[in-house]
Protein backbone atom coordinates (compact mmCIF):
# COMPACT_ATOMS: atom_id res chain seq x y z
CA UNK A 1 0.00 0.00 0.00
CA UNK A 2 1.39 3.41 -0.99
CA UNK A 3 0.50 6.26 1.33
CA UNK A 4 0.84 9.80 -0.03
CA UNK A 5 3.05 12.01 2.10
CA UNK A 6 2.32 15.75 2.18
CA UNK A 7 5.11 18.10 1.10
CA UNK A 8 5.23 19.65 4.57
CA UNK A 9 5.31 16.29 6.36
CA UNK A 10 7.31 15.80 9.53
CA UNK A 11 9.34 12.90 10.83
CA UNK A 12 6.31 11.66 12.76
CA UNK A 13 4.09 11.93 9.67
CA UNK A 14 6.66 10.02 7.63
CA UNK A 15 6.89 7.30 10.27
CA UNK A 16 3.12 6.84 10.41
CA UNK A 17 2.92 6.72 6.60
CA UNK A 18 5.70 4.13 6.46
CA UNK A 19 4.03 1.88 9.02
CA UNK A 20 0.72 2.09 7.16
CA UNK A 21 2.46 1.43 3.86
CA UNK A 22 4.13 -1.67 5.33
CA UNK A 23 0.75 -2.96 6.52
CA UNK A 24 1.76 -2.66 10.15
CA UNK A 25 -0.88 0.01 10.83
CA UNK A 26 -4.27 0.95 9.35
CA UNK A 27 -5.32 4.14 11.12
CA UNK A 28 -3.19 6.08 13.63
CA UNK A 29 -3.34 9.17 15.82
CA UNK A 30 -0.56 10.55 17.98
CA UNK A 31 -0.51 13.73 20.03
CA UNK A 32 2.18 15.21 22.25
CA UNK A 33 2.35 18.03 24.75
CA UNK A 34 5.66 19.50 25.82
CA UNK A 35 5.76 21.69 28.92
CA UNK A 36 2.01 22.14 28.69
CA UNK A 37 1.83 23.07 25.00
CA UNK A 38 0.34 20.91 22.24
CA UNK A 39 3.30 20.41 19.87
CA UNK A 40 2.17 17.39 17.82
CA UNK A 41 -1.34 16.41 16.76
CA UNK A 42 -1.13 14.22 13.70
CA UNK A 43 -2.77 11.18 12.19
CA UNK A 44 -2.97 9.02 9.11
CA UNK A 45 -4.69 6.12 7.44
CA UNK A 46 -8.17 4.72 7.49
CA UNK A 47 -10.67 4.86 10.33
CA UNK A 48 -12.86 2.38 8.44
CA UNK A 49 -11.31 0.39 5.58
CA UNK A 50 -14.72 -0.80 4.40
CA UNK A 51 -16.19 2.67 3.86
CA UNK A 52 -12.92 4.43 3.12
CA UNK A 53 -13.43 6.88 6.00
CA UNK A 54 -10.11 8.52 6.81
CA UNK A 55 -8.68 9.18 10.26
CA UNK A 56 -8.87 12.82 11.33
CA UNK A 57 -7.86 14.71 14.44
CA UNK A 58 -11.36 14.14 15.85
CA UNK A 59 -11.62 10.40 15.14
CA UNK A 60 -12.37 8.46 18.31
CA UNK A 61 -10.53 5.26 19.24
CA UNK A 62 -11.05 2.54 21.83
CA UNK A 63 -8.08 2.80 24.19
CA UNK A 64 -9.03 -0.04 26.54
CA UNK A 65 -6.90 -0.04 29.73
CA UNK A 66 -5.58 3.47 29.19
CA UNK A 67 -9.00 4.18 30.77
CA UNK A 68 -7.70 2.87 34.10
CA UNK A 69 -5.42 5.89 34.43
CA UNK A 70 -8.35 8.28 34.13
CA UNK A 71 -10.39 6.26 36.64
CA UNK A 72 -7.43 6.25 39.04
CA UNK A 73 -7.19 10.05 38.69
CA UNK A 74 -10.84 10.32 39.71
CA UNK A 75 -10.08 8.36 42.88
CA UNK A 76 -7.05 10.58 43.58
CA UNK A 77 -9.33 13.63 43.34
CA UNK A 78 -11.35 12.15 46.19
CA UNK A 79 -8.17 11.65 48.21
CA UNK A 80 -7.17 15.27 47.54
CA UNK A 81 -10.56 16.39 48.82
CA UNK A 82 -10.20 14.39 52.03
CA UNK A 83 -13.05 12.07 51.10
CA UNK A 84 -10.89 8.94 50.71
CA UNK A 85 -7.72 7.69 52.42
CA UNK A 86 -5.31 5.27 50.73
CA UNK A 87 -4.89 3.38 54.00
CA UNK A 88 -8.63 3.03 54.62
CA UNK A 89 -10.42 -0.19 53.82
CA UNK A 90 -12.76 -0.36 50.87
CA UNK A 91 -15.56 -1.40 53.23
CA UNK A 92 -15.30 1.99 54.95
CA UNK A 93 -16.90 3.47 51.83
CA UNK A 94 -18.63 0.41 50.39
CA UNK A 95 -19.74 -1.82 53.28
CA UNK A 96 -21.05 -4.64 51.09
CA UNK A 97 -17.54 -5.15 49.70
CA UNK A 98 -16.42 -6.75 52.98
CA UNK A 99 -18.09 -10.08 52.11
CA UNK A 100 -16.26 -13.41 51.83
CA UNK A 101 -12.82 -12.46 53.10
CA UNK A 102 -12.34 -9.03 51.49
CA UNK A 103 -12.86 -6.98 54.64
CA UNK A 104 -9.15 -6.05 55.00
CA UNK A 105 -8.78 -4.78 51.42
CA UNK A 106 -7.40 -1.24 51.40
CA UNK A 107 -7.71 1.46 48.75
CA UNK A 108 -3.97 1.07 48.12
CA UNK A 109 -4.46 -2.67 47.54
CA UNK A 110 -6.88 -1.83 44.75
CA UNK A 111 -4.58 0.76 43.15
CA UNK A 112 -1.62 -1.63 43.24
CA UNK A 113 -3.65 -4.58 41.91
CA UNK A 114 -3.34 -6.56 45.15
CA UNK A 115 -7.04 -6.73 45.97
CA UNK A 116 -7.15 -10.45 45.09
CA UNK A 117 -10.19 -10.39 42.80
CA UNK A 118 -9.04 -10.33 39.18
CA UNK A 119 -11.83 -12.73 38.18
CA UNK A 120 -14.96 -11.43 36.51
CA UNK A 121 -18.26 -12.57 38.09
CA UNK A 122 -19.69 -15.96 37.14
CA UNK A 123 -22.19 -15.73 34.30
CA UNK A 124 -21.06 -12.33 33.04
CA UNK A 125 -21.96 -11.48 29.45
CA UNK A 126 -21.88 -8.23 27.44
CA UNK A 127 -25.37 -7.25 28.55
CA UNK A 128 -24.70 -7.84 32.26
CA UNK A 129 -21.30 -6.16 32.00
CA UNK A 130 -23.17 -2.99 31.05
CA UNK A 131 -25.36 -3.16 34.17
CA UNK A 132 -23.47 -1.20 36.85
CA UNK A 133 -25.61 -2.43 39.74
CA UNK A 134 -25.28 -6.06 38.70
CA UNK A 135 -21.52 -5.79 38.26
CA UNK A 136 -20.83 -4.02 41.53
CA UNK A 137 -23.08 -6.31 43.57
CA UNK A 138 -21.46 -9.38 42.03
CA UNK A 139 -17.95 -8.01 42.59
CA UNK A 140 -18.82 -7.21 46.22
CA UNK A 141 -19.79 -10.87 46.67
CA UNK A 142 -16.60 -12.34 45.15
CA UNK A 143 -14.21 -14.41 47.23
CA UNK A 144 -10.57 -13.27 46.87
CA UNK A 145 -8.17 -15.69 45.21
CA UNK A 146 -5.42 -14.54 47.57
CA UNK A 147 -5.59 -12.60 50.85
CA UNK A 148 -5.97 -8.90 50.06
CA UNK A 149 -2.65 -7.11 49.97
CA UNK A 150 -0.52 -10.24 49.68
CA UNK A 151 -0.24 -11.09 45.99
CA UNK A 152 -0.03 -9.33 42.64
CA UNK A 153 -3.14 -10.31 40.64
CA UNK A 154 -3.80 -7.82 37.86
CA UNK A 155 -7.36 -6.47 37.92
CA UNK A 156 -7.73 -6.63 34.14
CA UNK A 157 -11.39 -5.56 34.10
CA UNK A 158 -12.65 -5.48 37.71
CA UNK A 159 -10.46 -2.45 38.51
CA UNK A 160 -12.93 -0.07 36.88
CA UNK A 161 -15.96 -1.16 38.86
CA UNK A 162 -14.11 -1.21 42.19
CA UNK A 163 -12.59 2.25 41.69
CA UNK A 164 -15.76 3.62 40.11
CA UNK A 165 -17.99 2.49 42.95
CA UNK A 166 -15.65 3.97 45.57
CA UNK A 167 -15.73 7.28 43.69
CA UNK A 168 -19.52 7.16 43.35
CA UNK A 169 -20.10 6.39 47.03
CA UNK A 170 -17.71 9.08 48.26
CA UNK A 171 -18.98 11.77 45.89
CA UNK A 172 -21.49 14.01 47.73
CA UNK A 173 -23.52 14.16 44.50
CA UNK A 174 -23.30 10.35 44.01
CA UNK A 175 -22.39 10.78 40.36
CA UNK A 176 -21.57 7.78 38.22
CA UNK A 177 -17.90 7.37 37.35
CA UNK A 178 -18.47 8.45 33.75
CA UNK A 179 -20.28 11.62 34.82
CA UNK A 180 -17.73 12.34 37.55
CA UNK A 181 -14.83 12.08 35.10
CA UNK A 182 -16.64 14.23 32.55
CA UNK A 183 -17.48 16.97 35.06
CA UNK A 184 -14.30 16.88 37.15
CA UNK A 185 -11.60 16.01 34.59
CA UNK A 186 -12.45 16.13 30.90
CA UNK A 187 -14.60 19.28 30.69
CA UNK A 188 -12.50 21.39 33.10
CA UNK A 189 -9.39 20.41 31.12
CA UNK A 190 -11.01 21.21 27.79
CA UNK A 191 -10.60 17.56 26.81
CA UNK A 192 -14.14 16.85 25.66
CA UNK A 193 -13.17 13.67 23.84
CA UNK A 194 -12.39 11.66 26.95
CA UNK A 195 -15.49 9.47 27.02
CA UNK A 196 -16.36 6.70 29.46
CA UNK A 197 -19.85 5.98 28.24
CA UNK A 198 -20.20 7.25 24.67
CA UNK A 199 -23.43 8.98 23.59
CA UNK A 200 -25.13 7.54 20.51
CA UNK A 201 -24.62 10.76 18.56
CA UNK A 202 -20.84 10.25 18.74
CA UNK A 203 -20.79 6.67 17.45
CA UNK A 204 -20.11 7.73 13.87
CA UNK A 205 -16.73 9.14 14.89
CA UNK A 206 -15.30 5.88 16.25
CA UNK A 207 -12.64 4.06 14.25
CA UNK A 208 -13.42 0.52 13.16
CA UNK A 209 -11.14 -1.92 14.95
CA UNK A 210 -9.11 -4.49 13.01
CA UNK A 211 -8.07 -7.56 14.97
CA UNK A 212 -4.52 -8.65 14.16
CA UNK A 213 -3.53 -10.30 17.43
CA UNK A 214 -2.94 -14.04 17.27
CA UNK A 215 -5.56 -16.08 19.06
CA UNK A 216 -4.26 -17.68 22.23
CA UNK A 217 -5.16 -21.38 22.31
CA UNK A 218 -7.07 -22.15 25.53
CA UNK A 219 -4.45 -24.67 26.63
CA UNK A 220 -1.78 -21.95 26.60
CA UNK A 221 -3.76 -19.22 28.34
CA UNK A 222 -3.26 -19.06 32.12
CA UNK A 223 -6.54 -19.86 33.90
CA UNK A 224 -6.41 -16.56 35.78
CA UNK A 225 -5.93 -14.64 32.52
CA UNK A 226 -9.10 -16.24 31.17
CA UNK A 227 -10.96 -15.64 34.43
CA UNK A 228 -10.02 -11.97 34.38
CA UNK A 229 -11.11 -11.50 30.75
CA UNK A 230 -13.61 -14.28 29.91
CA UNK A 231 -14.06 -14.91 26.16
CA UNK A 232 -17.64 -13.61 26.11
CA UNK A 233 -16.54 -10.16 27.36
CA UNK A 234 -12.92 -10.15 26.21
CA UNK A 235 -11.21 -7.00 24.96
CA UNK A 236 -11.97 -7.48 21.29
CA UNK A 237 -13.96 -5.74 18.54
CA UNK A 238 -16.88 -8.19 18.59
CA UNK A 239 -17.62 -7.12 22.18
CA UNK A 240 -16.47 -3.50 22.38
CA UNK A 241 -18.12 -2.42 19.13
CA UNK A 242 -21.53 -3.44 20.47
CA UNK A 243 -23.71 -0.32 20.91
CA UNK A 244 -24.62 -1.12 24.52
CA UNK A 245 -20.95 -1.64 25.41
CA UNK A 246 -20.00 1.69 23.83
CA UNK A 247 -22.71 3.40 25.90
CA UNK A 248 -21.74 1.71 29.17
CA UNK A 249 -19.47 3.26 31.79
CA UNK A 250 -16.85 0.50 31.82
CA UNK A 251 -14.22 2.42 33.74
CA UNK A 252 -11.38 -0.09 33.51
CA UNK A 253 -11.33 -0.81 29.78
CA UNK A 254 -14.17 1.05 28.04
CA UNK A 255 -12.68 4.49 27.36
CA UNK A 256 -13.08 5.98 23.89
CA UNK A 257 -10.79 8.95 23.28
CA UNK A 258 -8.97 11.03 20.72
CA UNK A 259 -5.19 11.03 21.04
CA UNK A 260 -5.23 14.83 21.41
CA UNK A 261 -7.55 14.88 24.40
CA UNK A 262 -5.98 11.79 25.95
CA UNK A 263 -2.58 13.50 25.67
CA UNK A 264 -4.07 16.58 27.33
CA UNK A 265 -4.98 14.44 30.35
CA UNK A 266 -1.39 13.16 30.54
CA UNK A 267 -0.06 16.71 30.07
CA UNK A 268 -1.96 17.71 33.20
CA UNK A 269 -0.08 14.98 35.09
CA UNK A 270 3.27 15.93 33.49
CA UNK A 271 2.69 19.48 34.73
CA UNK A 272 2.07 18.34 38.30
CA UNK A 273 -1.73 18.21 38.24
CA UNK A 274 -2.45 21.58 36.58
CA UNK A 275 -2.77 22.64 32.94
CA UNK A 276 -3.56 26.10 31.55
CA UNK A 277 -4.54 27.36 34.98
CA UNK A 278 -6.90 24.47 35.72
CA UNK A 279 -5.82 22.39 38.70
CA UNK A 280 -7.17 18.86 38.79
CA UNK A 281 -4.83 17.31 41.38
CA UNK A 282 -2.41 18.70 43.97
CA UNK A 283 1.24 18.83 42.95
CA UNK A 284 2.42 17.07 46.10
CA UNK A 285 0.13 14.13 45.39
CA UNK A 286 1.09 13.84 41.71
CA UNK A 287 4.78 13.75 42.67
CA UNK A 288 4.16 10.43 44.43
CA UNK A 289 2.55 8.69 41.46
CA UNK A 290 5.79 7.25 40.03
CA UNK A 291 6.78 5.61 43.32
CA UNK A 292 7.17 1.87 42.56
CA UNK A 293 4.78 -0.41 44.41
CA UNK A 294 6.11 -2.79 47.05
CA UNK A 295 7.55 -6.01 45.54
CA UNK A 296 7.15 -4.57 42.07
CA UNK A 297 9.10 -7.38 40.42
CA UNK A 298 6.75 -10.10 41.64
CA UNK A 299 5.47 -12.35 38.80
CA UNK A 300 1.76 -11.87 38.10
CA UNK A 301 -0.04 -15.13 37.25
CA UNK A 302 -2.88 -13.22 35.58
CA UNK A 303 -0.44 -11.78 33.05
CA UNK A 304 1.35 -14.99 32.03
CA UNK A 305 3.63 -14.78 35.07
CA UNK A 306 5.28 -11.55 33.96
CA UNK A 307 6.06 -8.82 36.49
CA UNK A 308 4.10 -5.62 35.87
CA UNK A 309 5.93 -2.30 36.40
CA UNK A 310 3.30 -0.64 38.56
CA UNK A 311 3.52 2.35 40.84
CA UNK A 312 1.59 2.92 44.03
CA UNK A 313 -1.08 5.07 42.39
CA UNK A 314 -2.59 2.76 39.75
CA UNK A 315 -0.30 3.85 36.92
CA UNK A 316 2.28 1.69 35.15
CA UNK A 317 5.87 2.93 34.98
CA UNK A 318 7.92 3.29 31.83
CA UNK A 319 10.30 0.47 30.96
CA UNK A 320 12.50 -0.73 28.12
CA UNK A 321 10.10 -3.45 26.96
CA UNK A 322 6.54 -3.52 25.57
CA UNK A 323 3.89 -2.61 26.50
CA UNK A 324 5.51 0.36 28.27
CA UNK A 325 8.57 0.87 26.06
CA UNK A 326 7.11 4.02 24.50
CA UNK A 327 7.12 5.67 27.93
CA UNK A 328 10.80 4.67 28.17
CA UNK A 329 11.86 5.94 31.59
CA UNK A 330 10.85 4.39 34.92
CA UNK A 331 10.24 7.92 36.18
CA UNK A 332 7.38 8.23 33.68
CA UNK A 333 3.85 7.23 34.59
CA UNK A 334 1.84 5.57 31.87
CA UNK A 335 -0.88 3.14 31.03
CA UNK A 336 -0.97 0.75 28.08
CA UNK A 337 -4.19 -0.51 26.58
CA UNK A 338 -5.09 -3.78 24.87
CA UNK A 339 -4.18 -3.61 21.21
CA UNK A 340 -1.12 -1.45 22.00
CA UNK A 341 -2.44 2.03 22.65
CA UNK A 342 -0.63 4.01 25.34
CA UNK A 343 -0.57 7.31 27.17
CA UNK A 344 2.22 8.62 29.38
CA UNK A 345 3.62 11.60 31.26
CA UNK A 346 7.32 12.21 31.94
CA UNK A 347 7.71 14.54 34.94
CA UNK A 348 11.35 15.38 34.08
CA UNK A 349 10.99 16.41 30.44
CA UNK A 350 7.31 17.48 30.80
CA UNK A 351 6.54 15.36 27.74
CA UNK A 352 3.07 13.82 27.54
CA UNK A 353 2.05 11.59 24.64
CA UNK A 354 -0.97 9.54 23.60
CA UNK A 355 -0.76 7.02 20.79
CA UNK A 356 -3.77 5.16 19.49
CA UNK A 357 -4.72 3.17 16.44
CA UNK A 358 -7.26 0.66 15.16
CA UNK A 359 -5.08 -2.30 14.13
CA UNK A 360 -5.02 -4.18 17.43
CA UNK A 361 -1.61 -5.68 18.16
CA UNK A 362 0.26 -7.44 20.95
CA UNK A 363 3.97 -6.82 20.33
CA UNK A 364 6.36 -9.01 22.24
CA UNK A 365 9.54 -7.29 21.13
CA UNK A 366 10.66 -3.69 20.72
CA UNK A 367 11.05 -3.99 16.94
CA UNK A 368 7.38 -4.99 16.66
CA UNK A 369 6.10 -2.21 18.89
CA UNK A 370 4.66 0.40 16.52
CA UNK A 371 3.74 2.66 19.45
CA UNK A 372 7.42 2.74 20.40
CA UNK A 373 8.44 3.39 16.79
CA UNK A 374 6.08 6.36 16.48
CA UNK A 375 6.92 7.78 19.92
CA UNK A 376 10.65 7.47 19.17
CA UNK A 377 9.95 9.64 16.12
CA UNK A 378 8.12 12.10 18.39
CA UNK A 379 11.17 12.35 20.65
CA UNK A 380 13.55 12.80 17.72
CA UNK A 381 11.34 15.43 16.14
CA UNK A 382 11.20 17.36 19.43
CA UNK A 383 14.89 16.82 20.20
CA UNK A 384 14.36 15.28 23.64
CA UNK A 385 15.19 12.00 25.32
Amino acid sequence: MTVPIPANSTLVDDTIARLIGEGREVGVQVAAYLDGDLVIDTFGGLADPESGRMVGSDTLFNMYSVTKAVAAAALHIQVDRGLVSYDAEVRDYWPEYAANGKEATTIRDVLTHRAGIPQMPEGVNPHLMCDWEWMTSQIAALTPLAPPGEKALYLSMTFGWIVGEIVRRTDPAKRSIGTFIREEISLPLGARDIWIGLPDDQFHRVAKQIESRPEIPPEFAPPLYVASMPPQVDLKPSVFELPEVRRAEIAGVGGIFTAKDCARFWAMLAQGGELDGVRILSEDLVRTFNTPRHHGDEPDPVMFGAPIPLGIAGFWLGSDQPPCAAAKHSRAICHPGAGNSIGFADPKTKLAVAFTHNRLQAPGAREDDTALIVVDAVRRQLGIE
